[in-house]
């Protein structure tokens, strides 16, 4: 699944012994993506290899974090992997949604490549549709987590200590039964069986998730790389704030240019 790129150290390159690996579910708003084009951005990091997968619809692109001429005409595809040593960081970013009835088969090989590259845990940027939220779900912040069982017992602790909220179980069968409570991320996209598959292999995985809705995202993207930012402390700065993250040169193509006057 891994092809490790020729400039980043051959085979070693998928050896990332006690590094995070740090991704995003194809979900509501794209805000997964795009907070780890945020992460990627501010801190340049080195594109190291690709998935090759039947999971995701193909793509090609020009590069998106391009900061110069010379840079702008490298390629992009559909899953990539960067790497921060100096930070034990291991990025995956996916840039397109997935084939329908593939989500299980990606979920069990990214999760075997995670074991078989050594990870030491995973962190999932995701979100969930607003308008789908509960009675309970609209008090408060719109950001929750969940932390599997093997996670939960490493880092359980901080995330009471930053007072952050767990992502709430639902009814199973509202109006009827409330007794019954499941985890319900509507427009999560992998997020809930990536989670609990993690929960029966034993994986340390955390998912970081905002309720939002389509339109604008990138508010969203930045409030949810700052959340992000307030457990793992990958940009050192008293107060989160939009300014201390870099924002790639592929943004200013996300809606487009307008429509060409000679139209009209």
């Amino acid at each position: 699944m891994f092809v490790p790129c020729d400039r980043g150290g051959g085979s070693a390159a998928a050896d990332f012994k006690g590094f995070t690996l740090l991704m995003p579910a194809v979900s509501v708003g794209n805000v997964g993506q795009l907070a780890i084009d945020l992460v990627i951005s501010t801190f340049d990091m080195s594109k190291v290899g690709y998935f090759y997968t039947d999971c995701l619809v193909p793509m090609v692109g020009n590069n998106p974090y391009a900061t110069a001429e010379e840079n702008s005409t490298e390629l992009s595809i559909n899953a990539e992997v960067y790497s921060l040593p100096s930070k034990k960081l291991v990025v995956l970013q996916i840039r397109s949604p997935f084939i329908k009835n593939k989500y299980r088969p990606f979920c069990e090989a990214l999760l075997s490549w995670v074991k078989g590259s050594r990870c030491a845990r995973v962190v999932v940027l995701s979100s969930s549709h607003a308008y789908q939220r509960d009675d309970e779900q609209l008090l408060g912040t719109p950001l929750r987590y969940l932390l599997t069982p093997d996670l939960e017992k490493a880092v359980g602790g901080l995330m009471q200590e930053l007072n952050w909220k767990e992502m709430e179980k639902v009814a199973a069968y509202p109006g009827i039964s409330d007794t019954d409570k499941v985890l319900h991320i509507p427009g999560g996209g992998i997020t809930k069986l990536l989670f609990t598959e993690s929960c029966s292999k034993g994986i340390q995985m955390a998912v970081l998730l905002k309720f939002c809705s389509e339109g604008d995202n990138i508010p969203d993207a930045f409030v949810l790389v700052n959340y992000l930012n307030e457990w793992l402390q990958l940009v050192k700065s008293e107060v989160n704030s939009s300014s201390q993250w870099k924002i790639p040169s592929s943004w200013r193509l996300l809606f487009g240019n307008g429509l060409p006057p000679a139209l009209f």
